[in-house]
């Protein structure tokens, strides 16, 4: 049965790959991008949180005072409560700066490996088709919409029973926390909260290395063309079939008018007698060999050998080496020496012709 030509069965081409990227149309695993910044903060968080906590005692310690509340409420006013809120954010913002920092440039380097570098503002454009309710009805009831509930139902059973495994385990460790002062309870509840933060983002940045593989099957299958854009790609690169045969044509003519104004030049004319017919140039002392000044087949063989006649040049029959120097030879070209010796009988024989 043949393919509808609506269906897409061919793959992308270069230019529609390029396209496509143009307007900011990848292939990229949201899930492995979140899934990494998560493993990078519980990570940064994990291997940097006694100095976190120690750095958030210090400010507590100076800013939660009771000495400082108690100054701090005698003396409430609009400037001073901005002042109290000021010195917060510049004392804690060095502190969370750094994760901050790391965040940002794991989530650029995820996003970069996965794209390339890109800069586009196709994006930008205010699209009035996302606001229409049937395209959204359309969208909520699609495959792909199916495709990303099964995976979030999925990643939220891996979450819970990480989480189940990671706590029972753990439950033991708890109950010793009793006999803890708040400090060091608070510290290792963070430290474990931390591994487990770190056990599921390793969990899921597996469950996202699926979920690339899958959308880059999705983008190669969503970019794939129909026969006829293929057509009409190939004709915007090459340009119309039709038009560029016109221009063929036109070429031929031009190029027809330039020989038959060379063809007083010839010095002879061998023909097929037919289908082909040959004039050539030969100037003592100018001509290292015969020198071709037009050529034609069928048609144009028959108008070189009409205008050979109106001017008196020897038309020579000769099938062989009509043939050979239409094959051989473009116009301007010298004959090849594999022709010398019938090329120089001919000549013979127009000499003792025009003599005669």
């Amino acid at each position: 049965m043949a393919q509808g030509s609506g269906e897409k069965t061919e793959k992308a081409s270069s230019k529609k790959r390029q396209d496509t990227r143009k307007k900011g149309e990848i292939h990229k695993s949201a899930d492995m991008c979140s899934a990494i910044m998560l493993f990078i903060t519980f990570g940064t968080l994990k291997v940097g949180y006694e100095g976190f906590i120690n750095s958030m005692k210090t400010v507590s310690a100076s800013l939660l005072s009771d000495g400082m509340i108690a100054v701090n409420a005698r003396n409430v006013t609009a400037p001073s409560v901005i002042q109290y809120y000021k010195s917060v954010l510049f004392t804690v913002l060095p502190i969370l700066l750094p994760l901050f920092i790391v965040v940002m440039i794991g989530g650029t380097a995820v996003h970069v490996l996965q794209t390339g570098p890109m800069f586009v503002t196709e994006k930008l454009k205010p699209d009035f088709k996302k606001i229409n309710p049937f395209t959204g009805f359309k969208r909520i009831f699609s495959s792909a919409t199916l495709v990303e509930l099964g995976k979030s139902i999925l990643k939220i059973v891996i979450l819970c029973w990480i989480a189940y495994s990671y706590m029972s385990s753990a439950i033991k460790d708890f109950v010793k926390l009793i006999y803890s002062d708040v400090g060091t309870a608070f510290s290792k509840m963070l430290s474990l909260s931390f591994s487990m933060g770190i056990m599921i983002a390793l969990a899921l940045i597996a469950f996202s290395a699926v979920d690339v593989l899958y959308q880059w099957w999705k983008f190669e299958k969503d970019i794939r063309m129909t026969k006829q854009e293929v057509k009409e790609e190939n004709k915007q690169l090459e340009g119309d079939p039709q038009i560029k045969a016109k221009i063929r044509q036109k070429q031929r003519k031009m190029s027809a008018a330039r020989m038959m104004q060379r063809l007083p030049e010839a010095a002879f004319v061998v023909t097929n007698p037919e289908h082909f017919a040959v004039a050539l140039r030969y100037k003592e002392n100018v001509d290292k060999a015969p020198v071709i000044v037009a050529k034609g087949q069928d048609y144009l063989a028959q108008r070189i050998k009409r205008k050979a006649a109106e001017l008196n040049i020897t038309i020579v029959e000769n099938k062989p080496v009509a043939r050979a120097l239409y094959a051989a030879c473009q116009v301007d070209d010298e004959i090849p020496p594999e022709l010398y010796q019938a090329i120089a009988d001919i000549l013979i024989y127009v000499y003792k012709t025009i003599k005669n």
